[in-house]
């Protein structure tokens, strides 16, 4: 049997292996959806991971960033090591479908796909248990919080890649817009940077009736939100994306009265270092002039919470290579426009090479919609993905036992 062949057999092994499986999957998938735990609190979320991982004769080590689980499945002979990431956290958002398997937990669902994520290396981890047929090892990583508190970077501080080596990580994520089963990788930057920030307005309230008593606070921010929405437009590069979004306003308790103080609040989102730096800077001038143009005092608290998301350029192409021999090379893309939203995988691939890509899921709800829902048919395609790269990774990188 020549080498084509052979593979072809293998994947056909492959294809019949996840469609057996598939309605336990599918099981697996809304058990997590029902049961949604937003970041840092997914206790029953990480039990029912440690559970499946164990059935499989694997010895999951906990505790990582509170709630993150790994586990290491050996393969055949000597190779390399890899990691596999899926994220595990849900979304602070009341639930709005129609299926049988809605969220039980009031105001949090998985909004974004976790659910479905998790369930995409679980059952690549099944089949690479049961098989081993690839070199080297895999560590399979379920990360807590990656939505805005930082799971991924606590993970690395607490010793992730020193407990388990590895010389790539990889990441994959549904993807709306996208046709089910199309897959988007590239080098470069791929997700924003995102910064939080908070403004405080503080000057001397008074009756509404005589405002030249009191310094305006209200008429100040007002002031504040238009220069700070000039930034992006007049002081950044137009060719280098920059999205600040103010999304919070607070102040004032009484009809009749000014308040002595006003709050924003707001986000930052940048595809480069440089972008990130000068919107900051930019922020605390215009900040400060306005303050002092209305006669009254402001404070900027500068939270900078993701890094961009980086992919390395051969990581990147190994998984264009993985995805093409799968689902043809026509299903791969490798030219698009960066998302301005943002992934804290960025901190993973801050330390180790590797790659974060898409995957469409074949439907248009956005993420973060409460009418959202995975595609379980993505199941077995994502698993596909995550067994194939472990069993040609050492052969595409030239690093063969």
């Amino acid at each position: 049997m020549n080498a084509d062949a052979e593979r072809q057999g293998d994947e056909a092994g492959t294809v019949q292996f996840f469609a057996e499986r598939q309605g336990k999957y599918v099981d697996w998938r809304h058990h997590l959806h029902r049961n949604p735990e937003i970041g840092f609190e997914e206790h029953d979320t990480a039990r029912f991971i440690v559970e499946r991982l164990t059935d499989m004769g694997l010895v999951p080590v906990t505790g990582l960033a509170g709630t993150g689980v790994v586990a290491t499945i050996k393969g055949q002979g000597q190779g390399p090591v890899i990691g596999l990431r899926a994220d595990m956290d849900a979304l602070p958002i009341v639930e709005q479908a129609d299926h049988d398997h809605l969220s039980q937990r009031p105001g949090v669902t998985h909004a974004c796909g976790h659910d479905g994520h998790m369930t995409m290396l679980l059952a690549a981890a099944e089949y690479l248990s049961e098989t081993r047929d690839f070199p080297g090892e895999v560590h399979v990583i379920f990360q807590p919080a990656e939505e805005a508190k930082g799971g991924a970077k606590q993970m690395v501080a607490e010793g992730l890649f020193d407990r388990f080596p590895c010389e790539a990580v990889f990441g994959l994520h549904n993807w709306p817009g996208l046709d089910l089963g199309t897959f988007a990788v590239k080098p470069g930057a791929v997700m924003a940077a995102m910064d939080l920030f908070s403004i405080t307005i503080t000057g001397t309230g008074a009756h509404a009736a005589l405002p030249h008593e009191g310094t305006d606070t209200i008429v100040a921010s007002g002031n504040l939100i238009g220069a700070i929405q000039s930034i992006a437009s007049r002081s950044v590069n137009a060719l280098d994306p920059v999205v600040i979004s103010l999304t919070q306003v607070h102040g004032g308790d009484a009809l009749n009265a000014l308040p002595g103080k006003v709050t924003l609040k707001g986000t930052v989102r940048a595809l480069s270092e440089g972008a990130r730096a000068l919107v900051r800077r930019r922020l605390e001038e215009v900040i400060s002039g306005t303050a002092s143009a209305h006669e009254v005092k402001a404070s900027l608290d500068f939270d900078p919470l993701y890094p961009v998301t980086m992919n390395d350029a051969a990581a990147a192409r190994l998984s264009a290579d993985v995805a093409g021999d799968l689902w043809g090379s026509g299903n791969v893309i490798t030219d698009y426009q960066p998302s301005m939203a943002s992934e804290d995988f960025a901190f993973m691939l801050g330390v180790k090479q590797g790659s974060y890509a898409w995957i469409g899921n074949g439907r248009e709800t956005p993420l973060h919609n409460p009418s959202f829902d995975f595609n379980d048919d993505l199941i077995p395609l994502g698993a596909r993905y995550w067994v194939a790269l472990a069993q040609n990774y050492a052969g595409l990188t030239g690093n063969n036992p």
